[in-house]
C-alpha cells in the first residue's frame, strides 16, 4: 500500500469565537524530535472522532480535553468535510502508518464563559495532558499565516466559511 492509498483519519475542528468576534488559537506543545515550522506552531483546537461519536459531539469534547472549555453555544457547522495530508514522514511517526492525514468536519461556536474558565495547563479538569503551552485570541483573518504550512488550505476554507461570524456579539 502507497501512501496515497492510506485512508484519512476521521476528526473534528473547532473555531470558538469569544464575545468581541476574536478566535481561540493555542500554540502546540513542542514534542521531542518534532519538526514544527517556527512561528508556526498555533492552531485551533481539533481531534479524532471516537468510533459511534457524532461529530458535534466530538468537537465538543475535544475542545473540553483542550482547553476545559464547556461553556458555549453552537453557531454553525461546516457543510463539507476538509481534508489535509501530513508529511508521509511525520504520518508514519505520528499513526506508525495507518492514516495519510486527516478529514475534518469543522464546528463553529460561541464561548460563553469568562477567559477564567480556559485552562489549558490542566485541560478536562486535569483529566487529559496538555496539548497546548499558550493561547491568545485572534482575528479570524490572522489564522491561516500562524498555522503548520501542511493545514494551511483548509484553514483558508475554514476562515472563507465562518468569517461572517467573526463580529462582536455575532
Amino acid at each position: 500500500m502507497t501512501f496515497e492509498d492510506l485512508p484519512y483519519r476521521p476528526s473534528v475542528g473547532v473555531v470558538l469565537f469569544n464575545r468581541d468576534g476574536r478566535v481561540f488559537l493555542g500554540r502546540r506543545k513542542r514534542r521531542r524530535g518534532a519538526n514544527a515550522a517556527i512561528g508556526h506552531e498555533w492552531q485551533m483546537p481539533q481531534g479524532g472522532i471516537d468510533k459511534g461519536e457524532a461529530p458535534r459531539a466530538a468537537a465538543l469534547r475535544e475542545l473540553y480535553e483542550e482547553t476545559n472549555v464547556a461553556s458555549v453555544s453552537i453557531l454553525a457547522e461546516a457543510p463539507d468535510w476538509l481534508s489535509y495530508d501530513l508529511p508521509p514522514d511525520v504520518a508514519v511517526s505520528r499513526w506508525r502508518g495507518r492514516f495519510r492525514g486527516q478529514r475534518q468536519k469543522w464546528f463553529a461556536f460561541r464561548f460563553e464563559g469568562s477567559d477564567s474558565e480556559i485552562d489549558i495547563d490542566r485541560p478536562a479538569r486535569g483529566a487529559h495532558a496538555p496539548e497546548f503551552d499558550a493561547w491568545r485570541w485572534e482575528r479570524i483573518e490572522a489564522l491561516p499565516a500562524l498555522v503548520i504550512p501542511f493545514k494551511r488550505e483548509v484553514y483558508e476554507v475554514v476562515v472563507a466559511t465562518f468569517k461572517t461570524l467573526a463580529k462582536p456579539g455575532a
